[in-house]
């Protein structure tokens, strides 16, 4: 679940069900939770363990949710319990569907009414069959799922609890299965993320919870599991090439590898909405904006997907750093059916900057003052957003589209614009800084890397001791071009430079990732 998902199709009606269908389902879920009840008992009796088994049956239903067909996978989930009773992986599959509900929609209500099936779903679990390799990693993996949603509502202590049960359950798991492939897929990415922990929070994570690994040792299992899905039928096969891609992106800086990983995998974009995601993601990440958005606009639709409207975020924003008419349609229609709390602020600044650009102020105004109003500032795009909203500053229209360019990998179209404007141009003290630093980043972009590092030091310089994120982002930059160019000693001064700089915005962020680096050429 490497996600960090949020998106939909349909329509939350849709996704949800009418108030009538609502009711039904929670008599049902009441009605499941007392036979859950009565197997458990029935079990103790019996003193049977149930099994563990990814029968046909069972690898279609985890198809079906996996391609969010999750009332498909309901009816196949229902006949396995029926034909299959003592098949104990039905519970796994369930636990997903609660997972993806709860993780794209964001919605408190579902989140509160499904995540009392976890403590059932366990107990069931636990009446499995103790010899199966399966026994100890589908409780660590239900316990990484609840953990993952319950981010999402800022339960991070019992996400954190939940984290270091799993780990310890999938670390004696490992003991006794140490060649079963599942168990190191969720072994490595936790093994990779521990290792982006700084050294002086290490101590007190192991202590407190036994958690420890690193960036070099995630990979190397994952890359096992994927060596074995090469030549093995492996269930879990397409989850581990989408771990592995965002690991190479976010904790390895390895654009190009993570975009080969995709394109060689067997995701299909255009038959399954999570595969777009994914895909598309990935894409906006690595300067393939022109791909995105052919992802987004041919993904698959119909009612039979659950609904994931996050994804027509994503086209917006795409389309917004294209400069296409049409991007304010589609974060309309995101902002119409979500109705959860994040990148709702972001979504309303970028409505504003579509209107800044059109040269309409008065519709910007409009937008940003609905932007203080609405959504949360849990993630770091709506803090900037309402930071930019509650400003008496304008943004300048160069200095956006610049940003919007660069962003969609546009470099030369961005250089245009600034190439023969100087830091004077502007009045505004922040919007000199500002430039300076966007004009690094293009001349980056288009890999006038000394060129760029000097205005990078000319942001630090500048913009150290400022609230915004230019200097900080500045230092993590040239980090990684000396990375890159294998000058390791002045990476680490520049990485450990970001760390030093603690700005208002993206704080988090981009302190993350000059953790990951420092932590990767520790092991060179």
């Amino acid at each position: 679940m490497a996600l960090g998902v949020s998106a939909y199709l349909t329509s939350v009606g849709d996704a949800l069900g009418s108030p009538t269908e609502v009711i039904f389902y929670e008599k049902k879920r009441s009605m499941k939770t007392i036979l859950s009840t009565v197997f458990i008992f029935l079990f103790c009796l019996s003193g049977f363990a149930g099994e563990f088994i990814y029968s046909p049956l069972a690898k279609a239903a985890y198809e079906n949710v996996m391609s969010l067909r999750f009332e498909e996978a309901y009816l196949q989930i229902a006949q396995l319990k029926q034909t299959e009773p003592n098949n104990l992986v039905a519970y796994h599959i369930e636990n997903y569907i609660d997972f993806f509900r709860i993780y794209i929609s964001e919605n408190r209500e579902v989140f509160n009414r499904l995540k009392k099936n976890k403590e059932a779903r366990l107990e069931l679990i636990e009446q499995g069959d103790p010899n199966s390799p399966y026994f100890l990693f589908i409780q660590a993996d239900i316990r990484l799922q609840w953990a993952l949603a319950r981010l999402k509502f800022e339960e991070y202590l019992t996400a954190f609890r939940e984290v270091s049960k799993a780990f310890r359950l999938l670390e004696k798991n490992k003991k006794k299965f140490p060649d079963f492939m599942p168990n190191l897929k969720d072994l490595g990415i936790l093994h990779a993320i521990i290792g982006t922990i700084p050294d002086n929070y290490k101590w007190g994570i192991k202590f407190f919870s036994g958690l420890e690994g690193t960036i070099e040792q995630g990979q190397r299992e994952i890359e096992v599991v994927l060596a074995y899905a090469k030549s093995n039928e492996f269930i879990f096969r397409d989850e581990t090439n989408v771990l592995y891609a965002f690991l190479m992106l976010h904790l390895n800086n390895n654009d190009s590898e993570a975009w080969s990983v995709l394109q060689a995998s067997n995701l299909e974009p255009n038959k399954n909405p999570l595969h777009t995601f994914i895909m598309a993601n990935i894409a906006m990440h690595v300067g393939k904006n022109d791909e995105a958005i052919d992802l987004l606009i041919n993904r698959p639709k119909g009612g039979v997907f659950f609904d994931f409207p996050y994804l027509d975020f994503m086209l917006g924003l795409a389309k917004l750093r294209r400069a296409d008419r049409d991007a304010s349609f589609y974060f309309k229609k995101y902002l119409a059916r979500f109705k959860g709390q994040n990148f709702i602020k972001e979504a309303y600044q970028k409505l504003a900057w579509q209107e800044l650009l059109n040269g309409n102020t008065a519709a910007y105004h409009k937008y940003m003052n609905i932007c203080l109003e609405k959504g949360s500032t849990i993630v770091g795009e709506d803090k900037n957003a309402e930071k930019e909203a509650a400003s008496s500053i304008l943004p300048d229209p160069v200095l956006i589209k610049a940003r919007l360019l660069f962003d969609g990998a546009y470099y030369q179209e961005a250089y245009n614009l600034v190439k023969d404007k100087s830091s004077s141009f502007f009045s505004d003290k922040g919007h000199q800084l500002e430039f300076i630093y966007r004009k690094a980043r293009i001349l980056h972009g288009l890999k006038r890397n000394e060129e760029a590092i000097e205005a990078y030091k000319e942001t630090i310089k500048q913009g150290s001791n400022e609230a915004y994120f230019f200097a900080c982002n500045a230092a993590l930059q040239i980090g990684l071009i000396y990375e890159q160019d294998g000058q390791n000693v002045k990476a680490i001064e520049y990485f450990k430079e970001c760390l030093k700089i603690r700005p208002d915005e993206y704080r988090t962020g981009l302190h993350h990732k000059a953790k990951a680096a420092l932590e990767r050429l520790k092991q060179k």
